[in-house]
């Protein structure tokens, strides 16, 4: 309908973000899309309520409201939708372009000066920069924008890459941009709350956003089974004490962090059981649209389903609390749950839900353990390279997907074999190369988080004890997330620490400080007691080390440094813990988990060098770009005018000469190596793909 949804002068401008907004809102985008492609039209993604004030205006002219509560939102819809809208128009779908801008546009008919053609017009601040970008003509080019560093302008870029580079994964492409247009259209759902004019809007404001606590996906669920169930109060009752009330004591109302949000542990374990059921994404935030449809699609009846789930549910409580007691002795399904929670990661839990149900019941322990072990070395190699994090939830639905339709007698087997063949930034398996290379080289201890850091030097610890391979020669693993993370060689070195070092020694130092060769576990009362002491003398840090710890990896660097600890042997022990966590978290002989250049299979027969940016205008000679890779982060190379690519004076011929070049690696996929903007991680290789969509809008097929 004709209006305009004005944001008052006193909302805060646009601040929402691609991380925390722009990419989950594209993601449940695209991923009704794809349901729809595959034949599911029904299923819809709630967006949350809006509140909107009429404002008196005289007959015939453009209804106004002013948008109370829920301007981000809105914006971020327009944004998205007008982005989609010129990527559809870009391959020639005129009419799904004008469907999609009559969302965003108003009829030249109800237009009194032209800003109001905008169905939504942002606050005084936001308003050239949205003008800007939602009223430029064709395509758009987002660097010559006046407001090109915006966060309006940003977003409308983000969301037009995205639906450029989504509609070109495959099959139709016509298909594919009336699947994304129709997600958009119908499947969206928003709740308006409409007010008076002479209605207090702040009042409604404040309760929206400050009253109040909200439902659970937790409480929604339990409301609906048991209106389902549909008896008397006595056997409602009865049925609720067995198999409900669990979920209403602490252990399950504990918040827990899932990304950035918190859940309580109770939702969060509805959204794992529901993976696990369905095989399929189900964002944390829909998980009672997702149960009410998946309770519909089932042969039983909603009692019969309740003890199947409470049992579920009590396995993963023994699973959660056992892998936090820190002196128990773990079983590997506890262990896994423990290092990968120590990952900070969620996403993996449906994966252990699903191998706990009864259907699984029959992997053999060796299969189930290796499944599990496969995993968890794919996920700590990530963590160590930093790999991106991006798309990864939709991976894990992918990998159990596989393992779903596997031969249960071999899922360990396929595990291995399905991580070892990805070659995505986004699912590769690192090699041991990469993974060396970069233990060999960072700053570990500024790398990592201190409770991954801790996870890492405990699984050392446990490998010296024999426990990697086997039972172990100790009567006990380490005590878990207990230890402190002691320097051997302190931070504040220079206090009693080679005082008498030239500049490059002093410098050697300062780079190994934080070196996974410098660094061991001690308790906290030990580590505050040694403190910066120097390492000999009867009260230097040795003597004391010797004296109070009977951990394994403390004790070997005792027995190897009796006189002083140098920079020699931190590089020393740095390569010889790098092994040990190549062998604690090993990949398949042979695999090089290598990130494979991506080109869609409908442009192979584009050979792209640099120099053919160069002449597009898309890439400027003496642009500098940036190692991807941390083991040489700050590595840098320059752009020459002929599509050459210079590292320290010396011109390469390709980028991933070039790469080589700074790694010493065999092998190096240039175009993702190389970082145009390390803030965002865009790298040569997106340059590419926009160089590629250039060429097929044009038809240019030479």
């Amino acid at each position: 309908m004709p209006q305009q949804l004005l944001v008052p002068l006193f909302q805060r401008p646009y601040v929402w973000s691609r991380e925390m907004q722009w990419e989950p809102l594209w993601e449940d985008v695209t991923r009704l899309a794809e349901k729809r492609l595959a034949g599911d039209t029904a299923a819809t993604h709630f967006l949350g309520a809006v509140v909107l004030q009429q404002q008196p205006n005289h007959v015939g002219a453009l209804a106004v409201r002013s948008i109370i509560d829920g301007q981000q939102r809105l914006t971020t819809l327009q944004l998205l939708l007008d982005s989609i809208r010129r990527a559809v128009e870009s391959h020639g779908f005129d009419r799904l372009a004008r469907r999609l801008r009559n969302l965003t546009e108003n009829g030249a008919e109800f237009l009194q000066d032209g800003d109001d053609t905008f169905k939504v017009w942002p606050t005084n601040r936001d308003r050239p920069a949205y003008r800007d970008v939602m009223s430029t003509a064709g395509d758009i080019d987002y660097d010559e924008l006046e407001h090109s560093q915006s966060k309006l302008s940003k977003a409308h870029r983000y969301f037009h890459e995205q639906a450029s580079s989504w509609l070109q994964l495959g099959g139709d492409t016509e298909d594919r941009a009336e699947a994304l247009v129709e997600a958009c259209m119908s499947q969206l759902q928003i709740v308006a709350i409409e007010l008076l004019q002479d209605e207090d809007a702040q009042e409604i404001f404040e309760t929206l956003n400050a009253r109040g606590t909200p439902l659970t996906a937790a409480d929604l669920i339990k409301n609906f089974v048991f209106q389902r169930l549909d008896l008397d109060a006595q056997k409602t009752e009865k049925l609720y004490n067995s198999y409900w009330s669990t979920f209403e004591t602490p252990f399950w109302e504990q918040d827990v962090t899932s990304g950035r949000i918190k859940y309580s542990r109770s939702s969060l374990f509805l959204n794992h059981w529901l993976i696990a059921r369905t095989i399929d994404d189900v964002p944390a935030r829909e998980v009672f649209t997702d149960f009410k449809r998946y309770i519909d699609t089932r042969p039983d009846t909603v009692a019969e389903m309740l003890p199947l789930l409470r049992a579920s549910a009590d396995r993963y409580r023994g699973l959660i609390e056992a892998s936090t007691n820190r002196t128990k002795e773990l079983s590997r399904e506890e262990l896994f749950a423990y290092r990968t929670g120590s990952l900070d990661s969620e996403i993996v839990k449906p994966i252990l839900v699903w191998l706990s149900e009864p259907e699984q019941h029959g992997i053999p322990t060796a299969q189930r353990e290796k499944c599990l072990a496969t995993i968890e070395s794919w996920m700590v190699r990530r963590a160590i390279v930093r790999a991106k994090s991006s798309g990864v939830n939709r991976f894990i639905i992918d990998l159990l997907s596989h393992l779903n339709k596997a031969d249960r007698e071999h899922i360990g087997d396929v595990t291995e074999a399905f991580l070892s063949k990805q070659n995505s930034s986004t699912t590769y398996w690192p090699g041991n190369h990469e993974v060396r290379r970069e233990l060999e080289s960072i700053a570990i201890y500024r790398r990592l988080r201190r409770g991954r850091l801790r996870m890492i030097l405990e699984a050392l610890e446990d490998d010296a004890r024999g426990f990697t391979h086997g039972r172990g020669f100790h009567e006990s693993r380490v005590v878990r997330d207990t230890c402190s993370i002691e320097h051997i060689m302190p931070q504040n070195w220079s206090a009693n620490w080679g005082t008498s070092d030239t500049d490059e020694e002093r410098a050697e130092r300062d780079r190994l400080v934080h070196q996974l060769g410098n660094l061991t576990l001690v308790t906290q009362a030990l580590n505050s007691s040694v403190s910066n002491a120097a390492w000999d003398g009867p009260k230097g840090k040795r003597e004391a080390l010797h004296k109070h710890t009977s951990l394994h990896l403390t004790r070997q660097v005792v027995d190897s440094a009796p006189h002083d600890w140098t920079p020699q042997h931190i590089s020393q022990r740095t390569s010889e813990l790098a092994e040990r966590v190549l062998d604690i978290w090993p990949v398949p002989a042979g695999h090089v988990g290598a990130v494979k250049d991506a080109v869609e299979s409908t442009k192979t027969r584009y050979s792209v060098e640099v120099a053919d940016l160069i002449r597009a205008s898309m890439l400027e000679p003496g642009t500098v770009i940036v190692a991807r890779s941390q083991a040489v982060r700050g590595r840098e190379a320059v752009i020459g005018a002929d599509g050459s690519i210079y590292v320290d004076g010396i011109p390469y011929g390709t980028l991933s000469g070039a790469a080589k070049a700074v790694t010493g690696s065999q092998s190096e996929a240039g175009w993702w190596f190389w970082l145009l903007d390390p803030a965002t991680d865009r790298c040569m290789s997106d340059l590419r793909s926009e160089f590629l969509n250039r060429l097929d809008d044009s038809g240019d097929d030479d």
